[in-house]
């Protein structure tokens, strides 16, 4: 594989092969542990994951008050592992981005619309919207 000087814009779309991309989207859940301030990883966390174009997004239902979502913040590093997937990923938040926030909702919709109405209202809540994190691969 070729690198170049400037991978920035391409690294949260291109990055992903389409397996991955497919099997992480068909995962029922996503395993996340946050890389702590002195490089190790922190307990890992189940939660839900979905897909939008080629990009993976993540969120905390219970908001930024979670433990796992605060243990983000630190360096925004992470491992994940979903479908078979495992990876090392980068954490970026995207809760400004209506459009992504919209599409982001549309899609826990989609996938988790099976569980009760009131599970679903706390995913796609503005208090959950705000948490809202596209994973890439690092």
């Amino acid at each position: 594989m070729t690198s170049t000087s400037d991978t920035s814009a391409t690294s949260a779309t291109s990055a992903w092969t389409s397996q991955e991309l497919d099997s992480i989207e068909h995962a029922e859940e996503l395993e996340i542990a946050s890389l702590r301030r002195d490089g190790e990883l922190g307990s890992r966390r189940t939660i839900w994951v979905v897909r939008v174009g080629d990009d993976i997004y993540v969120r905390s239902v219970n908001g930024p008050g979670s433990d796992w979502y605060r243990g983000t913040r630190a360096r925004q590093e992470g491992r994940i592992q979903a479908g078979g997937v495992g990876k090392d990923v980068t954490i970026a938040d995207v809760a400004d981005d209506t459009t992504v926030n919209d599409a982001v909702d549309a899609a826990y919709r989609a996938k988790y619309g099976h569980y009760a109405a009131y599970i679903i209202k706390a995913i796609t809540s503005p208090e959950a919207a705000s948490t809202t994190m596209r994973l890439a691969p690092r």
